[in-house]
């Protein structure tokens, strides 16, 4: 297969960190939160001991105008995560320090969220993304875990400016599908509606409950005995509640989506892909992707719907090179795998108005990734 990659495809480029133990070398400290670290509690907030690391400053070899940070992590009942950025604008002053998520496995001491409203002259936060007003050619990040009984795993930051343009040739391939179970969002609609609006919008705790299946994970069965009988698929409410953002009231958080596959032992993060060729490579290595997407019915044939932002999981390719995908979308299981033509898919995909590539990758620790040009 020959790829023949456009110069002026979005640049991109994704640093992870890993850790064996975030206590170690940090000092602790005692932080009496006045106002509390809950916008959504009332009262005055306890005192949470924590410790913190902050990565050196790390140079991003283009002027990036967005960044979207993702963690793997334990945050038990008395414990949950806070990450921030702060950037180096293109005029070389530093940025303040934005909060890209506060994160926790239950409910227990906070509530899992997002936080708007702090835009400024820099640049804002986007739910999950910063998106610089001032390009930026540098970031720290820094991971504060408060409470005990937690520890973080991993920390990736993917730096990017997406652009609009000409895309990777494809010059013919291989075809591959991976055995992914299918799961539709549709038939929980109603279910716990609380959790945005019920299944009818859960396409990303559909999605990733595919991948978590098919690479053997996901909750135990003792930890899904509050869902009714009668659920066709009770991990799907299980991944809606745990991965819900309260703030920005809906399950689609990037972060908060492979925060969650890390509780199941996978490895993870959130990256921008620059053409179908990439993915086809992570395909390639046993390893399926979910993406990010939104378009209008008529620009995905066979999809039957339209959308202003969708997760599916990427599974295959056909021989002809057209993509293979669980659509969650469909209205049963039955009708979860699509075949989507390959110059539309990418098309709706990749462009800047829609997500710019994004895709989710998680696998366990021993399944090793394919060789990358940074954007993994």
């Amino acid at each position: 297969m020959v790829t023949l990659l456009s110069a002026d495809v979005s640049p991109v480029v994704l640093h992870r960190w890993s850790f064996t133990d975030l206590e170690t070398g940090v000092a602790e400290y005692l932080d009496p939160f006045a106002d509390g670290p809950d916008p959504f509690t009332d009262g005055a907030g306890r005192a949470w001991p924590y410790v913190r690391w902050t990565s050196p400053e790390r140079e991003i070899g283009f002027p990036a105008t967005e960044l979207v940070p993702s963690w793997t992590a334990a945050a038990p009942p008395g414990a949950w995560l806070e990450v921030e950025l702060q950037g180096r604008t293109v005029t070389g002053t530093p940025t303040k320090w934005y909060v890209m998520g506060r994160w926790a496995e239950t409910g227990a001491d906070i509530h899992r969220t997002s936080l708007p409203g702090q835009g400024d002259a820099d640049g804002d936060v986007a739910v999950d993304t910063f998106v610089a007003a001032r390009p930026v050619t540098a970031y720290r990040v820094r991971a504060t875990l408060y409470g005990r009984g937690g520890g973080v795993r991993s920390l990736s930051v993917m730096a990017s400016a997406v652009r609009t343009g000409r895309r990777a040739v494809w010059m013919g391939g291989a075809s591959v599908e991976l055995d992914v179970p299918r799961r539709s969002q549709k038939t929980h609609a109603g279910h716990f509606p609380q959790w945005d609006g019920g299944g009818e919008s859960w396409c990303s705790p559909a999605s990733f409950t595919m991948v978590l299946g098919y690479w053997g994970r996901g909750p135990a069965e003792e930890d899904l005995r509050w869902v009714p009988e009668d659920d066709p698929f009770p991990a799907v409410d299980h991944a809606a509640r745990d991965m819900y953002d309260h703030s920005y009231q809906g399950t689609g958080n990037w972060p908060f989506g492979v925060a969650y596959a890390g509780r199941f032992g996978l490895e993870g993060f959130v990256t921008r892909l620059r053409s179908l060729s990439e993915l086809e490579r992570l395909i390639a290595a046993g390893i399926p992707v979910i993406t990010s997407q939104s378009f209008r019915e008529r620009e995905l044939p066979g999809s039957g719907y339209s959308t202003g932002g969708h997760l599916m999981v990427v599974t295959g390719f056909t021989p002809a090179g057209d993509v293979i995908a669980n659509d969650p979308a469909a209205p049963t299981d039955a009708g979860v795998r699509r075949v989507y033509p390959r110059a539309a898919f990418e098309s709706v995909w990749l462009r800047g108005t829609s997500s710019g590539g994004i895709a989710h990758v998680v696998h366990p620790p021993d399944i090793r990734l394919p060789d990358s040009g940074g954007n993994w």
